[in-house]
């Protein structure tokens, strides 16, 4: 039905967009946190120092509302729809960053902000992503599955060595790489909940794959920021996640983009423009969450 399939969309994208302002809550205040404390104390100690902090608390419990709102985002809506609205996450931080902590935001960061945001609409509109809404069968993942971790692993390997800016870059791809694969997890998992309840999903193997990808995500992740500098890794990964999440979403779940080469052209020039954005905004953002790190 048009109107069941308007709502759903309308709740995907409601959800998707929950997620990005979580995820930027999240990070803001666990950075802000997580910077008070100058001194190099040891790791115990920064533990006790972080569990007193509020905003790192809130932080903890941002990221979980965020994972909530991605799975009820991924099981309302296609992968191809959802994961590239996260990339508002970027936008969001900013305005966190202007009108909580008061920084001064360059004028080109706001401009590659507004033209991020008009590139996606113009993807997402163009493309107008469709999606099966059941879950594939298991041996569907085997191909997809086997390619991703293929592909992680040379990025991984890759990135042992070599300069703190390369390593980052490769670090961050497999990132995203891993977070595309992460998402179809979470997409089967709330899925297979919905269809057999939180009982029969401990049963079945999307549950557990879901807790595997999302552990070495957050590795890769941690290791990209570790390596280099934020405004190599930050870029990779939002822009890596899209794509990859757009080619899986293809592949397991017969999600279709609007046919016609002008509908196609349109989507690839939108995607084009939000990459644009995304690294033009990354570049031009304040380097750190101190306030005044740019003048206007």
């Amino acid at each position: 039905m048009p109107g069941a399939m308007t709502l759903s969309q309308s709740l995907a994208i409601l959800f998707a967009l929950l997620t990005a302002v979580t995820n930027a809550i999240a990070v803001t205040t666990q950075h802000i946190a997580s910077t008070r404390k100058q001194d190099h104390a040891s790791n115990w100690r920064l533990t006790i120092f972080l569990f007193r902090q509020p905003l790192w608390l809130l932080g903890w419990v941002a990221l979980f509302g965020s994972l909530i709102f991605q799975a009820l985002a991924l099981h309302f809506g296609p992968m191809s729809e959802v994961q590239p609205l996260l990339v508002v996450e970027l936008i969001v931080v900013l305005v966190l960053r202007r009108f909580w902590i008061h920084q001064g935001i360059r004028r080109l960061a706001w401009i590659s902000a507004g033209v991020t945001v008009i590139g996606l609409a113009l993807f997402l509109v163009a493309s107008s992503p469709r999606g099966r809404a059941n879950v594939p069968q298991s041996s569907h993942w085997i191909a997809p599955v086997l390619v991703i971790l293929g592909v992680t692993i040379v990025l991984l390997s890759v990135a042992r060595a070599g300069s703190p800016s390369r390593r980052a870059g490769f670090f961050a791809a497999a990132t995203g790489v891993t977070w595309a694969l992460e998402a179809t997890f979470i997409k089967a998992t709330t899925d297979t909940i919905a269809s057999s309840g939180f009982a029969g999903a401990l049963t079945r193997w999307p549950l557990y794959a879901f807790i595997v990808g999302g552990i070495v995500g957050l590795f890769c992740e941690q290791a990209a920021l570790h390596v280099g500098p934020l405004n190599v890794s930050q870029p990779f990964i939002v822009i890596v996640d899209p794509v990859v999440s757009v080619v899986l979403g293809v592949w397991l779940y017969s999600e279709r983009l609007s046919g016609g080469v002008a509908h196609l052209g349109l989507a690839a020039a939108g995607f084009v423009a939000m990459c644009v954005g995304v690294v033009v905004l990354t570049q031009s953002a304040p380097s750190t969450m101190k306030a005044e790190a740019h003048r206007l």
